[in-house]
């Protein structure tokens, strides 16, 4: 039989359609055929369908070819005629459409095996939980990873890891929050079935089935539907059981979003036992801590520590020396993953703890991060680490090398970059080793440090490596704290080479060994060393005013006597043997001068010459011809065969890198450095000299802080091959003050400070994850380490608990007013307190004071009672007043009761003036001034001498029985009388017209003073027969409610200092759209969350265009303002286009400023504007259109290395553009910058680096 010939089938004839569920990304296949007039794309459960489908050929030839230039090149025709034809030529592939992402597994599959024999016996399935996790919806470490792409810097879209520390969201927390989101009822009217879906769940209580526990998966097939009845019943059966009745939540988008974990999955061996960790840890803050917890625990070093080889027998890493006690101490806490702070003098090997934590991650296959505060500290740290451990990897600005390595050296910055953005690098990290910890300190990167050490997760523990720092223990107790884990403090102030101290007065080949020792090795200041440096000094001076005459004393000096004191110290040194030298100098052109002016000295020998120029040679082979030649590096290389160098931020990166070495290796023997030199990598000295101890801060000149002056001197002795370091201080004018010289050398080191301060990248970057508070940053910040919330909320727990025991108040009748009553009465106490303290501290109030004045007495023995002046102290901040007073007869020694609550604010409604019921008695008392609550305009002619003399005559034993002397009995009957005729109330002074105190609060407050007092007569209250008890209960319940409110106050976001700051910066990114009123970030926001510095001015400048019309070199120009911060004295010669482009950058930061300023913030609109400098923006324009270096660096007056230094952070920002431009959708401008990019990454600017080479 012939077949029949049956045409292909066509997509409409495949019996299959895509239904998609929601907008989660699953899909079901329906096998039914569709009809004829069905759309054949993907059906939808919502309203609004998929987006289409795809394009049709000719919209998507316009769009290519008419819509965008860039396809059509000028001269490359057949190119673009090509890319035409391939977009024509296209096949339509309707099928394509049914191929979709995979939705993830939502069950599993479990093995049941016989417990005995092991043999395979069944497939269970399983419900996987958090299935729908990812790193655009989730701050947990379950997520699945993101692209490859993205694995190593994140993106900025990634939610960050859930920092750790940080508290999940209570049942309450997440109502409440809801609740303000939108009313929901949590007990009524639920839903039950999805908006737009047809069924749901039915989550009614039914009869649990008596089935097995697990389903077997065969059942499974033939009834799907009763299998999932049976297994959530089953589940809600146990549940019950085991907790009473389960806990009813709130609707919400997903399980993550509220930040609750079911402590029922297990995806994971390692996930399981650390939520153990945290359940246990949990479980221990909730019972009762009778002591508060301390999280640093400062660790013993003064005994050895013998057991160490027993503890840890087989170390992850061996040096060939043998280790110090704090060495030892912190690898014990290493090897159980505890956190710890190494505080220890320069050279004293802190970096043997970072060495063992690389050990350890490589022995345990994980991952470290060792930040550094600078880049030059980063790239010293990759040669190092990469000698001893191979697998090292390197993050700066500029440079990647090898990231996928188990230890990532990189700055601090990078890696907050790293934790906002979500990097895949944080899920394998154990350690992150923090360097210079003291950096924390430094005001315009401090906050750095505060930042990664809050977002760190739970799972990375912290080494912290830092000079010696009096609050280490502070320090720690912070971290602690925030991470919730204990920190061990190792602090060992032993130096491996002990320091000697001298000054130098010498200043000629005659006076060239005038050095005397200040302080010893043993830390001992001798007076006589310094009074000897002062008579060397004085008698030189003297013979000098003999031969020529007085001269002023100045503390400058010249050039020549520079000149003069170096050649003679460094004569004298050379022949102690005392080299090589780090001279302190702290001026970068004093460094030039001096190295200069030292053109006849010669501290080499023949075969170190050779040495030093070949390997001057090599290092600078990879230079171009014309780069070898600046004068720069011309005088260096003159300098360096003689043994001399100089190392500042002004010198080329190379020659820098290039003196380290030969430093290292011996061969320079005089290096005139700045402070940045003392920084961080381990390059001691025989010898140490301070050209001064006086230096420029920014602001003014100052002497050298201790911390400062260590971390330098520190530099001195070299670990092995010195008995002692020796350094010295130069006595170049005359000799430094004693006190200022015991205070450095011997005073404390500057104590660790925080710096923390709010950025506009900060706020956005918190502000796109829904699960992290900027409040909560700022809280955790080592500002706000001042604030007890642990022990400020087990107060509040006990006030609410007392409260609620307190009876309920009768507020029926006469007491209906009660609570007002109580109200107005407390403000009428704190305004006559107020006022009373005015009249108190006022000039014309004391006089008023004086001896024979009446006065009234409120306290808590007398109330309204009249007293009279009889002795005013002269102790001005503790002024007391003696004085007789009335009282009952019998109760003159304070052997009254104390008085009611209500008693003690009687005064304050009831003016009646005391008198006595029976006989009238009387007392002399010490009274304070808030004793006094009113000063009469009544005055008793008193001698005070006789009646205290009296009074504490009747107090002995054999006089009490006497009767009172003439003087008190006049007195006591004069104020009776008193008493007696003003019995509603004594005129007393106003304050106002009769003290004539005329300023607006005393005004104010005596005004709202008579206002409440009439209004207290309103009350009825007062009248009521149960009305002592009734306000002692509201006394008590209100006293209560008061401290109750001022401690939810110090628990409150409203009392952090920044809150205030915190929301005069979301007014202005609101003014500018950055976020919307409720929070949300915009899409210029997001942009600006990619930049890391000035980024409101670099967002507004590419959202205005400003950079469009511009070319490559002149938009590198440009943005040069914001890397340099020097003033020059050069005036740059540019385009017209680029002078335009600059006026309009000087507006928007004018605008910036002004809406900051409008906004509430401090900074002015003038020093705003005044931070963006446009000194570079010719040098930069040259570079970018090929002009060699030599050339432009004729062009400004700003040191190479400086010009070099900027231009290599130039290609950082043009970097952070291209991003922020890509996320606008302006590919134009995108590929603007990496022309400009590439255009400045060349020649000695960006020569690699010698440590990486």
């Amino acid at each position: 039989m012939d077949k029949t010939a049956l045409p292909s089938l066509g997509p409409g004839d495949l019996q299959l359609s895509l239904l998609e569920i929601g907008c989660s990304g699953r899909f079901e296949l329906l096998s039914q055929r569709l009809s004829d007039n069905q759309p054949l794309h993907p059906l939808s459960t919502l309203p609004h369908g998929l987006p289409p489908t795809g394009l049709d050929l000719r919209a998507e030839v316009e769009t290519r070819f008419l819509s965008d230039p860039e396809w059509l090149p000028i001269h490359d025709t057949d190119s673009a005629f090509q890319k035409f034809l391939r977009v024509v030529q296209r096949k339509r592939q309707v099928e394509s459409l049914l191929h979709c992402a995979v939705s993830p597994m939502h069950s599993g599959l479990s093995v049941v095996r016989d417990p005995t024999t092991g043999m395979l016996l069944d497939f269970n399935e399983v419900l996987l939980e958090d299935t729908g996790l990812s790193s655009k919806n989730s701050l947990s470490l379950l997520r699945p990873p993101g692209p490859p792409s993205e694995s190593l810097r994140g993106s900025n879209t990634n939610y960050p890891f859930l920092p750790g520390g940080m508290e999940e969201l209570t049942l309450e927390q997440i109502k409440k929050k809801s609740e303000q989101e939108e009313e929901i009822d949590f007990e009524n009217g639920l839903l039950t079935v999805a908006p737009g879906l047809k069924a749901g769940m039915d989550f009614a209580a039914k009869e649990p089935r008596t089935s097995r526990g697990e389903v077997n998966l065969l059942s499974l097939l033939s009834n799907f539907n009763d299998i999932i009845d049976t297994q959530l019943n089953e589940e809600d059966g146990e549940e019950k059981q085991r907790e009473g009745e389960a806990p009813k939540i709130s609707r919400t988008n997903s399980l993550e979003d509220l930040g609750i974990k079911d402590s029922t999955s297990a995806p994971s061996q390692s996930a399981t036992s650390s939520e153990g960790k945290k359940e246990g840890r949990v479980e221990k803050e909730g019972e009762p801590v009778e002591e508060k917890k301390r999280w640093a625990i400062p660790v013993d070093i003064s005994s050895p520590c013998e057991d160490f080889y027993k503890r840890i027998p087989d170390p992850a890493f061996k040096w060939p020396f043998e280790l110090d006690v704090f060495q030892k101490q912190a690898i014990l806490r290493l090897e159980v993953h505890d956190s710890v702070f190494v505080a220890a003098h320069t050279s004293a090997g802190k970096t043997v703890v970072a060495e063992y934590a690389i050990a350890l991650s490589q022995k345990h296959m994980t991952r470290t991060i060792y930040t550094s505060p600078i880049k030059a500290l980063s790239n010293q740290k990759f040669r190092d680490f990469k000698n001893t451990f191979g697998d090292v990897g390197l993050l700066t600005g500029d440079v990647q090398l090898n990231p996928e390595a188990s230890c990532l050296i990189m700055t601090t910055e990078i890696l907050r970059s790293m934790l906002y953005n979500g990097s895949e690098v944080i899920r394998d990290l154990e350690w992150v080793i923090f360097d210079e910890v003291h950096y924390i300190n430094d005001a315009e990167r401090g906050v750095v440090w505060e930042e990664v050490l809050i977002m760190l997760p739970d799972h990375v523990s912290i080494i912290l490596l830092s000079a010696t720092v009096p609050n280490a223990v502070e320090f720690s107790e912070w971290i602690g704290r925030i991470k919730k884990r204990s920190i061990y403090v190792i602090s060992t102030l032993k130096r491996p080479v002990p320091l000697e101290y001298y000054l130098y007065t010498g200043n000629s080949t005659k006076t060239q060994k005038e050095l005397f020792l200040l302080v010893d090795s043993a830390g001992n200041f001798l007076t006589k060393g310094y009074y000897a440096a002062v008579e060397a000094k004085k008698e030189r001076t003297s013979k000098h005013a003999q031969s020529f005459g007085a001269k002023s004393s100045s503390q400058n000096t010249t050039a020549s006597q520079d000149r003069a004191v170096w050649l003679a110290l460094l004569h004298f040194l050379s022949q102690q043997q005392l080299t090589p030298v780090v001279a302190f100098t702290f001026s970068r052109t004093r460094c030039d001068d001096n190295a200069r002016a030292l053109s006849s000295m010669d501290l080499t020998s023949s075969v170190e010459k050779s040495e030093i120029h070949s390997f001057f040679q090599k290092s600078l082979s990879r230079l171009r011809g014309g780069d070898r030649q600046l004068p720069q590096i011309l005088l260096m290389r003159d300098l360096l065969k003689r043994g001399i160098a100089v190392h500042h931020s002004g010198i080329l990166p190379i020659l820098k890198e290039v003196i380290e070495m030969l430093f290292s290796r011996g061969l320079v023997k005089v290096l005139f450095a700045t402070e940045t030199f003392a920084m961080g990598v381990n390059m001691p000295a025989r010898t140490v000299v301070f050209d001064s101890i006086r230096k420029h801060d920014g602001t003014g000149f100052r002497n050298l802080l201790p911390g400062e002056f260590i971390q330098m001197a520190g530099r001195a002795g070299r670990r092995g091959l010195d008995a002692t370091g020796t350094v010295i201080i130069l006595c170049k004018a005359g000799v430094h003050d004693m006190g200022d010289l015991h205070a450095m050398m011997l005073g404390k080191p500057t104590v660790l400070q925080s710096q923390f301060r709010l950025t506009y990248t900060m706020i956005l970057n918190l502000l796109r994850v829904e699960a992290l508070e900027v409040t909560d940053m700022m809280r955790r910040s080592f500002s706000e380490s001042h604030r007890d919330t642990q022990s400020q909320e087990k107060r509040i727990a006990q006030l609410r608990k007392k409260l609620a025991s307190l009876p309920p108040l009768d507020t029926d009748g006469q007491l209906a007013d009660l609570v007002p009553f109580y109200q107005t009465l407390t403000e009428l106490r704190v305004t006559s307190e107020n006022l009373q303290r005015a009249v108190m501290e006022s000039v014309n109030g004391l006089k008023a004071l004086s001896v024979g004045r009446v006065v009234v007495v409120n306290n808590s023995q007398h109330c309204n009672a009249l007293g009279v002046i009889l002795q005013v102290s002269n102790d001005s901040t503790n002024r007391s007043f003696t004085a007789l007073i009335l009282c009952e007869k019998g109760k003159e020694e304070g052997g009254a009761e104390p008085q009611s609550s209500i008693a003690t604010l009687q005064h304050l409604y009831n003016p009646a003036v005391f008198i006595p019921d029976g006989p009238c008695g009387h007392t002399v008392q010490k009274l304070k001034l808030q004793d006094i609550s009113a000063i009469t305009t009544k005055t008793l002619k008193v001698i005070p001498e006789r009646i205290i003399d009296n009074y504490n005559k009747r107090q002995q034993p054999r006089f009490r029985l006497d009767p009172p002397g003439q003087a008190i009995s006049t007195a006591t009957q004069e104020l009776l009388r008193l008493a007696e005729s003003n019995p509603t109330g004594i005129a007393t002074l106003d304050p106002v017209n009769d003290l004539q105190l005329k300023g607006i609060e005393v005004v104010e407050a005596s005004l709202r003073m008579r206002a409440l007092q009439e209004s207290l007569r309103e009350f009825n209250c007062v009248h009521c027969p149960t009305f002592s008890e009734q306000f002692a209960q509201v006394q008590e319940r209100m006293s209560i409610q008061e401290e109750l409110d001022t401690l939810l106050f110090l628990v409150s976001d409203q009392s952090l200092l920044l809150l205030p700051e915190y929301h005069q910066r979301i007014r202005v990114l609101e003014s500018l759209n950055y976020v919307d009123c409720k929070g949300a970030v915009q899409l210029k926001g997001r942009v600006a969350c990619q930049i890391s510095s000035h980024e409101l001015l670099l967002t507004e400048l590419l959202f205005e265009n400003t950079l469009s019309p511009l070319a490559p070199e002149e938009s590198a120009a440009l943005l040069s303002c914001l890397v340099f911060t020097q003033n020059t004295q050069t005036v740059p010669h540019i385009t017209s286009t680029l002078q335009e482009a600059i006026d309009r950058v000087l507006s928007v930061a004018q605008r910036i400023g002004e809406l900051q300023r409008d906004c509430g913030l401090a900074q002015s609109a003038e020093d705003f504007v005044a931070q963006f400098k446009f000194g570079l923006t010719e040098v930069v324009y040259c570079w970018a259109r090929g002009m060699p270096f030599s050339e432009i660096a004729q062009l400004t007056d700003v040191q190479e290395g400086t010009v070099v230094r900027c231009i290599q952070r130039l290609d950082e920002v043009l970097r952070e553009v291209r991003q922020a431009a890509r996320i606008v959708g302006d590919s134009v401008l995108g590929s603007k910058m990496e022309k400009a990019s590439l255009a400045i990454r060349r020649d000695i600017v960006f020569t690699a680096s010698l440590y990486t080479h």
